[in-house]
């Protein structure tokens, strides 16, 4: 022993070791008072036991359909937090024998590790060793990130996580520790979360995924970019397999499971929901904005305002996501053929192409152009900015394209786009089933359902026919077709759309006259029943814009946003009674919480009688049966309980298609934004061809799914037997021979 004493001193003597140990010595009392200023708070206090105890995390605020499906969220990190129930066994042994095989035997900081990394990374220089970073100091990580503190920033940041990892594990159970970890992990496309996450890239909530889909999504959190199995499939299954590996050297896998799993081809089922992507865009900003008000009006039980972004909360609305997807199909279906047939049909003669006078007057009321003007620049130097290019991405129905044009060439490419509104509601509640309010959110972001107002056109009619007979006009009274100059409103002489030469002498009933959408007789109903009487009708249907008071109203020269006009008609199977379309029906705080609930607005007194009701339904019957959207049933084989009414506006600028069912009702509009182009021919332009396939397609694909039997198969309600009666005539009347001979074509006289 005193040999081995004397060997100790002169070791200690040499100059050599002597300076090695004042080094190591010196790093270690450093490392000591660095790590004693981390925990003193010398770089920035750490979070309390209890500020720890009561961690609150930013949750995303959960937007749903009427059946609790997700269809969208609000976040500013995309973060959906689940308990510790819901998470499914494979998942939990995929991360820990991934991520921190010791995990149930440390107490937040991995000693062993740590030296074996130490051991294997730093001397034996084996890069596969690992970092020895535990889940536990991963979670103080994802909590409070890190700072940059110049120098020595990652010993800094390491001693904090250290710190805060032991403090968490003297406050939380390892499964508590599990769950705050998976609901705070980055993982790809910016989503933070397991739920958030398996629903993005699974369509499915995470107590459903699957091993290799569970293997995924831990395999990410290597590297979530890296890995991304969007974006880099074969690299994502790559790493799959080693995460199933590691379950397998673990005993968390059987090993011949492995060879099973590791050889299945990924399959992902992604589903964006990304403010501008997903199902139903515009919808979803559209309840944001009547969010965003009804929040400013509502506070916290601390007394705060609730935060749209952070708050999780979960708000039920009324759309169901199946018909939304269904529309939306349909929409895109029937706008990519139409707007092929739109470019055709113009030539080399496009309102779009260079120095046309659209073009021209379009590129002048470009916001840019008026900020170049307001710095002085001149008209040259304005189009020589205008021309130069840039990569940009293009809408287009054939696929999206990143090209490389100028502020010019991108508007001549977006000038000529059709563009659409379409809603669905419930007419007895007026819940809001689908709402497109345009082709593409990414590109177009006016909203044609909630903020356009366009002329309505012949869907006009059916309120001044509901009017006239709810002020005693015979369904049986005949109109002539003859056109009729009016005098005393700058000889305007109403025509009619069809192609060909009309017989002045044939009368029409009023069923026969709506059903085929005779302007004429329109403008001759008006005046038999009176514009006031009119107007006082169509606002007792809900419609608030100041309406013309000229015979020209009978056209539907009005301007009514899509949403008014869907609720006034949905009178017409709703008892007489419109409805207002609303689209949010709960909203609850992230416990589960009713902070507020919203109920139907329905008019408490009718519109209109019973009786009319009846018999303006029956004559929008006979549009679909024999009328102006026959096609419906010749051309889309509906067979369903369906009233409607087509509307096209002048110049062919607006086609729409009203639909009404026992327990649907839908309008579609479609038409260009620059209201100086119109459709090249009515037959293209038309509301029965160019806004009603939408609706065709849309029911068809209802039709096949067996779970909307309840709009489908409904039947309208009985007309009584009054009714039945009042509509007993023949739909024409010929004029007899004297009154033929002495009957001028087209008469003048003054709109009364």
């Amino acid at each position: 022993m005193p040999q081995f004493k004397i060997w100790i001193r002169k070791i200690f003597k040499n100059r050599w070791v002597k300076g090695l140990s004042w080094i190591m010595g010196s790093v270690l009392l450093f490392l000591l008072g660095l790590y004693i200023s981390v925990y003193l708070g010398v770089f920035g206090k750490l979070p309390t036991t209890e500020a720890l105890s009561s961690i609150k995390h930013e949750q995303a605020t959960q937007i749903l359909d009427h059946k609790g499906k997700l269809i969208g969220k609000y976040y500013i990190y995309d973060r959906q937090p689940v308990n510790f129930e819901d998470l499914p066994k494979h998942l939990i042994d995929a991360l820990v024998a991934t991520e921190d095989s010791r995990f149930y035997k440390h107490n937040g900081v991995d000693n062993i590790s740590l030296i074996r990394v130490f051991v294997k990374n730093l001397i034996l220089q084996d890069k596969s060793a690992g970092g020895g970073s535990t889940i536990t100091l991963q979670l103080a990580k994802n909590l409070y990130g890190r700072k940059n503190y110049a120098m020595f920033s990652m010993l800094i940041n390491k001693f904090k996580e250290s710190i805060i990892a032991k403090r968490i594990e003297d406050i939380y159970s390892k499964e508590e520790i599990l769950i705050l970890y998976l609901n705070t992990v980055p993982f790809s496309d910016n989503t933070y979360g397991i739920e958030s996450a398996s629903l993005k890239f699974f369509d499915k909530s995470v107590n459903d995924l699957t091993i290799n889909e569970a293997a995924t999504l831990v395999g990410t959190l290597k590297a979530n970019t890296y890995y991304n199995p969007r974006v880099h499939q074969k690299r994502s299954e790559d790493r799959r397999n080693v995460v199933l590996q590691q379950m397998v050297n673990y005993g968390y896998l059987a090993k011949d499971s492995l060879e099973f799993f590791s050889k299945q081809k990924l399959e992902l089922s992604y589903k964006s929901y990304n403010h501008d992507l997903g199902l139903a865009p515009y919808f979803r900003e559209a309840a944001k904005k009547q969010l965003t008000a009804i929040l400013d009006t509502l506070k916290t039980p601390e007394g705060n305002h609730y935060n749209l972004y952070k708050d999780g909360l979960v708000v039920y609305t009324t759309l169901d996501y199946q018909m939304q997807q269904y529309a939306e199909e349909a929409m895109k279906a029937h706008l990519t053929k139409l707007q092929n047939n739109f470019e055709t049909s113009f030539g080399k003669n496009a309102p779009w192409n260079d120095n046309s006078k659209v073009l021209k007057t379009a590129i002048q009321k470009l916001s840019i152009v008026k900020r170049y003007k307001d710095k002085g620049l001149s008209d040259a130097q304005i189009m020589d900015s205008l021309n130069l290019k840039r990569n940009l991405e293009l809408f287009s129905w054939q696929g999206d394209t990143v090209r490389n044009i100028s502020v010019i060439d991108s508007l001549k490419h977006y000038i000529k786009f059709l563009n659409t509104g379409m809603l669905s509601i419930d007419p007895k509640t007026g819940a809001v089933k689908t709402y497109i309010g345009g082709i593409d959110y990414r590109f177009f972001k006016y909203d044609h359902v909630s903020q356009s107002e366009r002329q309505v056109g012949s869907t006009f009619k059916p309120f001044v026919y509901t009017a006239a007979i709810e002020n005693g006009l015979d369904p049986c009274t005949y109109f002539s077709l003859r056109e009729v100059t009016y005098s005393n409103y700058d000889d305007w002489t109403p025509s009619n759309s069809g192609s060909e030469e009309e017989d002045p002498h044939i009368n029409y009933t009023l069923e026969n006259a709506l059903s085929n959408s005779v302007n004429t007789i329109a403008v001759k109903v008006l005046e038999e029943v009176g514009i006031p009487n009119t107007i006082e009708q169509v606002q007792k249907l809900g419609i608030t814009n100041e309406l013309p008071n000229k015979p020209s109203l009978a056209l539907g020269v009005s301007e009514i946003n899509l949403m008014e006009l869907t609720g006034a008609y949905a009178s017409y199977v709703n008892d007489s009674k419109p409805v207002k379309p609303y689209i949010i029906t709960k909203i609850e705080d992230k416990d589960g919480n009713v902070i507020v609930d919203f109920k139907p607005n329905i008019s408490v007194e009718k519109a209109y009688s019973d009786n009319t009701r009846q018999v303006m339904l029956e004559m929008m019957k006979s549009t679909v049966n024999s009328g102006t959207a026959i096609r419906l049933r010749n051309s889309y084989g509906l067979k369903n309980p369906i009233a409607g009414k087509t509307g096209t506006t002048q110049n062919n600028k607006d086609g729409w298609f009203v639909a009404l069912t026992p327990n649907l009702v839908t309008i579609t509009w479609v038409g260009n934004d620059n209201n100086s182009i119109g459709f090249k021919s009515t037959g293209l332009g038309q509301g029965a061809n160019s806004a009603l396939p939408i609706f065709a397609q849309f029911y068809q694909k209802l039709n096949a799914d067996k779970a909307y039997r309840a709009f489908t198969s409904t039947r309208f309600e009985d007309i009584s037997e009054d009714v039945i009666k009042a509509l007993d005539c023949e739909p024409t009347k010929r004029d007899g021979f004297f009154k033929r001979l002495f009957k001028k074509k087209t008469k003048k006289k003054k709109f009364d």
